[in-house]
């Protein structure tokens, strides 16, 4: 296979990274005015208010953990294209009907649809798989996660100064860019997966949301990749259930300072993902940079938790942000086990074990810091949920040890 990429799969590829740039870019819009739309519809009750945010949160996992096998099956059968534009058509209507929602209850129906349509997040990792080589998928992969980071950058900071407009203005805007990248893809997008390639008929069977551990069971020799993808994205949600409350409680950040380390760590995690993430795989190889990785992840949680001054927390901004490796690295390790007709129902596997683990992974962070920090605690230690985080990836990272080991030891009998 030819090392460049054709124009048409650099324009796919191009279009890839466009649609998760915008679906996450529309996401972020909305994140600064969320909370204080939810405070306006229920009276300004705070405490009401808390309690839908988190309720909105665990919906949204849960209907991702239910939606996502279903798309990826539907694009291992019909293709992905179709698919694709269906969830950023659907994504730019929801965000219209959110724009318009006059009751809480109306937003969260809003809130249950962009979690169905933002399940193309699936499809666009089954489409990487299709349109590129093995050996250069890693760097694929790796692009996507720059697009999140540059998503969570920009989108904010943009949504922050619409809402000095309108609570309404965020959606206004996310619905539009949508719905650009809709009629985009209608004349750009090509077909990644061929007829001849694709499932036989739709199983449902299949999409049923615990389908995805049988799928699991079907192919053995990615179950360790599969547990340290799952145990590294648990750790993510100890930054969103924590780290606002964190960096008050230790250091007195306030808003403007929260934001400024959000803003840094937005532009390191684009920075490892578009730069580094091609180099160190092509460099060590994608079972040693998923380990380098996952090293780099511990040792930065490690010291957050420890850090007692401002300072000691930026120190470990950089080492955390080469965790960003282990993630493209371990995706481009399965998509070399499973043919082109189950990369679809692989991705939304995943996307679904990772979507129930959004259910329980921030109460679970969250309740650590919050019993540390409390009069009942053993001792006073603001950065427990660091602690525990770093415990969770250090698993991870014995894991993928011991895969290496497995795969240098399977290697050897075939290279003689």
């Amino acid at each position: 296979m030819d090392a460049q990429p054709s124009p048409a799969r650099r324009a796919a590829l191009a279009f890839i990274f466009v649609t998760v740039l915008i679906d996450v870019l529309s996401f972020g819009l909305i994140i600064p005015v969320l909370p204080r739309l939810v405070k306006q519809l229920s009276g300004g009750d705070l405490e009401h208010a808390a309690y839908w945010v988190g309720l909105f949160s665990m919906v949204f996992a849960a209907v991702q953990f239910l939606s996502s096998p279903i798309q990826g099956a539907l694009s291992d059968r019909f293709g992905r294209r179709p698919v694709i534009l269906i969830s950023c058509l659907g994504l730019g209507l929801d965000f219209v009907f959110m724009a318009l929602a006059p009751s809480l209850a109306w937003l969260m129906v809003g809130r249950i649809i962009s979690a169905i349509a933002s399940a193309s997040f699936t499809t666009a990792n089954a489409y990487i798989a299709d349109v590129t080589p093995p050996e250069q998928r890693g760097k694929a992969f790796g692009m996507i996660g720059a697009a999140f980071g540059l998503g969570f950058i920009i989108g904010p900071v943009i949504g922050g100064q619409l809402s000095d407009v309108s609570l309404r203005a965020p959606f206004w805007c996310a619905a539009c860019l949508s719905l650009i990248n809709f009629c985009y893809g209608a004349f750009v997008l090509p077909e990644s997966l061929s007829p001849e390639k694709r499932a036989k008929r739709f199983d449902w069977s299949q999409t049923r949301p615990f389908a995805s551990l049988s799928m699991i069971r079907r192919y053995p020799q990615i179950t360790d990749l599969i547990v340290i993808v799952l145990l590294a994205a648990s750790t993510h949600y100890v930054y969103q259930s924590t780290f606002v409350l964190y960096g008050d409680v230790r250091y007195g950040w306030g808003p403007k300072g929260v934001s400024y380390v959000l803003a840094v760590v937005g532009v390191l995690s684009v920075i490892v993902n578009a730069l580094l993430v091609g180099r160190m795989i092509k460099r060590f190889g994608e079972q040693r940079a998923m380990t380098i990785g996952l090293a780099c992840g511990v040792i930065g949680f490690a010291i957050y938790g420890a850090a007692a001054k401002p300072w000691m927390f930026w120190l470990g901004l950089p080492i955390s942000a080469l965790w960003a490796v282990s993630q493209p690295a371990a995706q481009a390790l399965m998509t070399r086990e499973v043919g082109p007709d189950a990369q679809g129902r692989l991705q939304g596997a995943i996307m679904s074990l990772v979507s129930l683990i959004g259910v329980v992974a921030p109460m679970t962070y969250a309740g650590t810091f919050g019993f540390f920090i409390g009069k009942s605690a053993p001792v006073h230690l603001p950065g427990a949920a660091f602690f525990l985080a770093a415990i969770v990836l250090s698993v991870a990272w014995m894991i993928a040890v011991r895969h290496a080991r497995r795969h240098a030891a399977a290697a050897e009998p075939a290279t003689a």
